[in-house]
């Protein structure tokens, strides 16, 4: 038998925590709740969980910083939940590393499709790269491997990404020096159920271009091309193992 993803939620709201568990177990989950940060990260630690449903208003600890701190050392996928949908709400939590965003009240259904949708962008390879040929793609100094989904300074440094950050990455190298649309790169970011606001990409990639150590002002690996979307602006090398990282 498959083993089953296991979904945290972390809401302080009882009735939403109990709803979502029991449908999520309906669907062929395994799900389990808390209701505030201390509970979340003790339940990490005891379960090998797939994906987090974060509500952004919590006591203590807030969802944003949570999602900051998680995203800090792992890149497990994080839906945000929130009572607010405005749209600066909506990019702080993407800019947090939040990989999608819904507002309260909402559809269990569609919750169910966001988390799957998720799921499989998360675990999703482009076709177009082999990853047991080419693990680790090197460029201007830097490796993403690929399996671990971590990123390598010219330095040494080594940095987690979060889902969306990784697709990001993934698909300018994948198309280096060519320009991919802000369109092209928002379904791949977020799919194509996601609703759509202007400034979603714009934020991935100001992200990205700091964990890239790109100066935003005027940047040298991402590129703006006004008016179209954006290029990575260095040669690509794919190899089987990554400098510096134990690559098997």
């Amino acid at each position: 038998m498959d083993k089953q993803d296991c979904i945290l939620i972390v809401d302080d709201e009882p009735e939403i925590r109990r709803l979502l568990t029991d449908y999520l177990s309906r669907n062929g989950f395994e799900a389990i709740a808390a209701a505030d940060g201390r509970a979340m990260w003790q339940l990490l630690q005891q379960h090998a969980v797939d994906l987090l449903v974060l509500d952004l208003m919590l006591p203590g600890t807030d969802g944003l910083t949570l999602c900051r701190d998680l995203r800090a050392k792992s890149s497990l996928p994080v839906l945000m939940l929130t009572a607010r949908g405005e749209d600066a709400d909506r990019i702080v939590g993407i800019e947090m590393g939040a990989d999608d965003y819904m507002v309260k009240p909402f559809n269990p259904r569609e919750l169910l499709a966001r988390i799957k949708s998720i799921l499989r962008r998360t675990r999703a390879l482009p076709p177009n790269l082999q990853p047991e040929a080419s693990r680790c793609l090197c460029f201007a100094g830097w490796c993403l491997d690929t399996a671990e989904r971590i990123l390598s300074a010219p330095d040494g440094v080594v940095t987690p990404l979060s889902g969306g950050e990784y697709r990001l990455l993934r698909v300018l190298l994948d198309h280096p020096n060519r320009v991919v649309t802000r369109d092209q790169l928002f379904e791949i970011i977020h799919g194509r159920e996601a609703e759509a606001y202007d400034r979603a990409v714009d934020v991935q990639v100001s992200r990205l271009r700091q964990r890239l150590r790109d100066d935003s002002r005027e940047p040298q690996l991402i590129k703006t091309v006004r008016g179209e979307g954006y290029v990575l602006a260095s040669t690509v090398i794919g190899q089987a193992h990554c400098p510096g990282l134990p690559c098997a």
